[in-house]
């Protein structure tokens, strides 16, 4: 094993750059700064004190949470990437003796702009930079939901059924720290004969750039086809719409080719024969995973304000290996 010298950071950035490291193109493809006025935001409160650690970059924390939802990964799994990676470092501006921030700082700078509904606003404007250049929506649009599983709470059949009521079970009002601890927007659904309990991610990637375009949450009992009308994107160059079985129906297919949209949706399959012999047309490779490979810029669950307790972790294989590198 050799010393270490004065110039090893430098080399291991060239040697990225001439891998094509995709993050210095998005790095210089934004004008970061302007966002600066509506991330200073969280800290506008006035200090009490000026002793404490002064809170960290805001535009840092910003690019960082871009980082998470391009590679779709949890606040834990996000700090120990900032640490592992050089060029997810060199995105933020970060150096080898600077302080990265952690998984709670993540959920609370997060929180605090979801709070002052902040957030959604920033993304959006984000993905106007993309646009601009050259980043269009094209070639048509793929529309997939992902169930993101929470913590199974832990409640009596009484409670459940005020839940679902839409009231609050008694008790709960008078205690703050269990009604920190439950999470009352999550449901029960079920998937190949398995049960989940959470949320679930709706989205419309367009063919073309892979580029989350629209997107929305709900709980994870909604069914697909649902919210179809909600995330088709308009503004696409092309008119092919790509989905799995799950959207087919009569209705849904009268209904695209009257806005003028060409249904590439999946047969569902009949007994006797299999779904993929069924399909109507050839599917995107891309349909079933929606994030692999590729950017995501837009909110994932994670990042839509659903999920505001700290404590909440991902099921079981959910965001533990690193994505592959986004195309940009």
């Amino acid at each position: 094993m050799g010393q270490p010298g004065f110039f090893d950071v430098e080399e291991r950035y060239g040697a990225l750059d001439a891998m094509g490291d995709p993050l210095v193109v998005l790095k210089n493809s934004v004008p970061w700064e302007e966002f600066r006025p509506v991330c200073a935001k969280v800290h506008e409160k006035e200090r009490k004190s000026p002793a404490g650690r002064k809170p960290l970059d805001p535009v840092m924390m910003f690019q960082a949470l871009v980082l998470q939802s391009l590679y779709n990964l949890s606040d834990q799994q996000m700090e120990y990437q900032i640490k592992d990676r050089m060029s997810f470092m060199r995105f933020l501006g970060l150096n080898l003796e600077d302080t990265v921030p952690d998984a709670t700082t993540l959920w609370s700078y997060r929180q605090a702009l979801t709070e002052q509904g902040l957030l959604e606003g920033l993304f959006e404007r984000f993905n106007g930079y993309i646009s601009e250049r050259g980043y269009q929506a094209k070639a048509g649009q793929i529309i997939d939901a992902s169930i993101v599983p929470v913590p199974r709470q832990r409640n009596t059949r009484e409670e459940n059924a005020a839940i679902k009521g839409g009231a609050l079970p008694e008790g709960w009002e008078d205690n703050p720290a269990m009604r920190r601890q439950k999470d009352t927007d999550a449901h029960w659904t079920k998937k190949h004969g398995k049960s989940y309990f959470g949320y679930k991610n709706h989205i419309n990637v367009d063919t073309k750039h892979k580029l989350i375009r629209k997107f929305t949450v709900t709980d994870a009992a909604t069914h697909d086809s649902q919210l179809l009308a909600e995330v088709l994107d308009e503004a696409n160059t092309g008119a092919g719409v790509w989905a799995d079985s799950a959207y087919r129906s009569e209705e849904t297919e009268q209904w695209l080719g009257e806005a003028g949209f060409k249904s590439q949706i999946h047969y569902k399959g009949q007994r006797g024969q299999s779904a993929e012999c069924a399909q109507k047309a050839p599917q995107p490779a891309a349909l079933h995973h929606p994030c692999p490979g590729r950017a995501c810029l837009w909110l994932s669950a994670k990042l839509h304000g659903r999920q505001t307790h700290p404590h909440h972790r991902t099921g079981q294989g959910q965001d533990q290996d690193r994505a592959d590198e986004p195309r940009l």
